[in-house]
């Protein structure tokens, strides 16, 4: 089975959960394992958050007040891209785990614990950050997709 879909959302802190939602309904009608639908709904939650704070000041750099996340569905595999148009972040420019007591700074170590391939980058030639992350699905018995 191969599923595919794209939103272009604003950032704001709402389309966080309307984002997951989407997904999670998404995964659960493909049949896949509620566990895997959860840990990857987080991951995409916390790209998702990191796209809505860090994602560029549209006034200051003239660029879109949006993010895309695309989600791909393919055989064995799930694999989801959050891009945005801020300044840009790259793997060289994480800064690690977290101290115990900071208040920030642990999304993308939970996307790297939650899926199995994760890919910091830029987007050529126009600035922005590209997180896409990947993880190799399990199914339910039962899935309700297949006996509708």
């Amino acid at each position: 089975m191969s599923i595919w879909w794209s939103l272009h959302l604003r950032r704001e802190a709402a389309s966080v959960p309307l984002a997951r939602r989407l997904f999670i309904g998404t995964m659960e009608t493909a049949g896949v394992d509620p566990d895997v639908c959860y840990d990857l709904s987080v991951a995409l939650s916390e790209a998702c958050a990191n796209a809505v704070e860090h994602g560029g000041d549209g006034a200051r750099t003239g660029r879109s007040e949006a993010y895309r996340v695309t989600a791909y569905l393919d055989g064995e595999k799930c694999r989801i891209e959050v891009a945005d148009s801020g300044p840009g972040f790259t793997a060289a420019q994480d800064p690690g785990p977290p101290r115990a007591d900071a208040e920030h700074g642990r999304g993308i170590c939970l996307i790297r614990e939650l899926a199995d391939h994760v890919h910091i980058g830029g987007k050529p030639g126009r600035g922005g950050t590209v997180v896409s992350f990947d993880r190799i699905l399990k199914w339910r018995k039962d899935p309700s997709l297949l006996t509708a």
